[in-house]
This record gives structure tokens, C-alpha cells and sequence, in this order.
């Protein structure tokens, strides 16, 4: 099944089961270019912490995305903006910290915390291990997930769905629990973590719109 050229998403977020933002993401493809955007909108007290807002461009091959360049800002506070380049030229994954430049080796295949769940829906999990190299924008990460599941089923406020379930293997700061719609290319329907100050994290998809 061909990829989508546009896809719309959006998420409740709770923490420790209160609800704290709306998540709106969208995925747009335009000829071999791809461009993805998320923004989160803090509601009540937590809107006083500003947007959100990552992006990641670059350009869609036949194994899927490639990331060129990716940024994530935090409200109006510059130093807490992310800005990450793929230089595929040189392999090098070059990483703007609060204007510090850090450049590692880039990783074949690696991806950015936006793209990574996007490139599934060009190669879906399978076997009962998964293993991608992910940019957090501060350092290069190897996400490890067992795939534990592949027809649960879960419904959300976006309806039923088929689900496939991945979970770490290895518990680190950065990482995420996945339930990916099998019927829907793969999109996320659920996604959980556990934040810097312990506190369980979950993105629950209310509604999705693919072209």
C-alpha cells in the first residue's frame, strides 16, 4: 500500500492521567520532499509554557524518509531550541545545542524524534525486534523495541483500531511505547513515556484525517 501524501493528527496529551495539551501534527509530501510538523498547545496552566513546535524536513527515497534537518523549539525561549542537521555527504549528524555546534558520525538509516514514527508507514515493524538509530537533537540514540503484539485491539477517541504494540527493550529518558494502527499505515494511536521528573506520559489519538 502506497504511503499517504498528507496526513493530519491530532492527540490528547495527559500526564499521569490529567490532561495537559492537545498535540496537532501533520505530514505533507511533495514529490520527492517530505515535510512534518508537530505543535503542542499547553491547556490551563501549562498553555503558560508556550508551543511546542518540532519540524522535520527532507526528502522521501525508496527505502523512506531521509532527514535533512530538523528543529525543535520550546515556547520563546531560544536556548531551548533544538536545531539538527543530516549532512549525508559527509555522514555527519550535526547538532546545535544552546549554539553549540556537536557533530557525530550519521548512522545509515537514522532518524529524528518527528520522522521516526512517519518512516514506518514506508517499511512497517516486523520480526519481534526493531532497532533505528533516532536524533533527540542533542545526541544520537539507538532506539530498541520488541514488537510484543500485532492485532491488539484499541479504541481512542479516533475510533477502533488494530494496533501493533512496541515496547523498549532497554528503559532510557528519551524513549517511547508505541501502538501502531495496522490498518492505517502504521500512525501511531497511542504513544507513551516517562518524563525527566518521572511522570507517565501519554499521547491518545482523537482524531486522524489521510489523503
Amino acid at each position: 500500500m502506497a504511503a499517504p501524501q498528507r496526513v493530519k493528527l491530532t492527540y490528547e496529551a495527559t500526564r499521569n492521567g490529567q490532561p495537559f495539551a492537545t498535540v496537532n501534527e501533520t505530514y505533507r509530501q511533495e514529490g520527492s520532499r517530505y515535510r512534518i510538523e508537530s505543535v503542542t498547545k499547553g491547556i490551563g496552566v501549562y498553555a503558560l509554557f508556550g508551543e511546542r513546535r518540532l519540524t522535520s524536513e527532507g526528502e522521501v527515497t525508496a527505502q523512506g524518509l531521509k532527514p535533512e534537518h530538523f528543529e525543535l523549539h520550546q515556547g520563546d525561549n531560544e536556548k531551548r531550541s533544538l536545531y539538527t542537521d543530516f549532512d549525508w555527504a559527509n555522514n555527519l549528524l550535526k547538532m546545535k545545542v544552546k549554539g553549540k555546534l556537536n557533530s557525530v558520525p550519521l548512522v545509515a538509516g537514522a532518524q529524528d524524534i518527528s520522522s521516526f514514527v512517519y518512516q514506518f508507514m514506508f517499511v512497517a515493524p516486523s520480526g519481534s525486534e526493531l532497532i533505528l538509530p533516532v536524533t533527540t537533537g542533542k545526541k544520537l540514540r539507538t532506539y530498541h523495541y520488541h514488537i510484543d503484539a500485532k492485532d491488539e485491539l484499541m479504541e481512542v477517541g479516533a475510533g477502533k483500531f488494530k494496533v501493533m504494540h512496541l515496547s523498549e527493550a532497554v528503559q532510557d529518558e528519551d524513549g517511547k511505547e508505541l501502538w501502531l494502527a495496522v490498518e492505517h499505515h502504521h500512525l501511531p494511536v497511542k504513544l507513551r513515556m516517562i518524563d525527566d521528573k518521572g511522570s507517565k506520559i501519554e499521547q491518545v489519538l482523537t482524531h486522524i484525517h489521510i489523503e
